[in-house]
């Protein structure tokens, strides 16, 4: 096998965390919008705040997303461009 420069361990992070339905929808539509918050992705997905949470918190540990304060809710959105590129893989076939 040709060993390639990639981080083989960065990616199966990246997966693990994408594995998951409901990360992998919070992901594909962080990806289209520059940023939401959580009660705005309980809303959208119909699923309770700690459950959410909990996926964010996945997400964060992979790099897969990226949150910011503003005023007193935490914003998140994708800025990984590898995450970014496997996304628009899934989606282009």
């Amino acid at each position: 096998m040709k060993e390639q420069n990639i981080d083989i361990e960065e990616y199966t992070a990246i997966f693990k965390a994408l594995a998951h339905p409901t990360r992998l929808t919070i992901a594909y539509n962080l990806m289209l919008k520059p940023e939401c918050n959580v009660s705005k992705m309980c809303e959208c997905l119909n699923i309770p705040q700690p459950t959410v949470s909990q996926h964010l918190s996945i997400l964060k540990n992979a790099k897969v997303i990226v949150g910011h304060r503003n005023g007193n809710q935490t914003c998140y959105k994708v800025e990984n461009l590898k995450v970014m590129r496997i996304l628009k893989q899934i989606v282009s076939n």
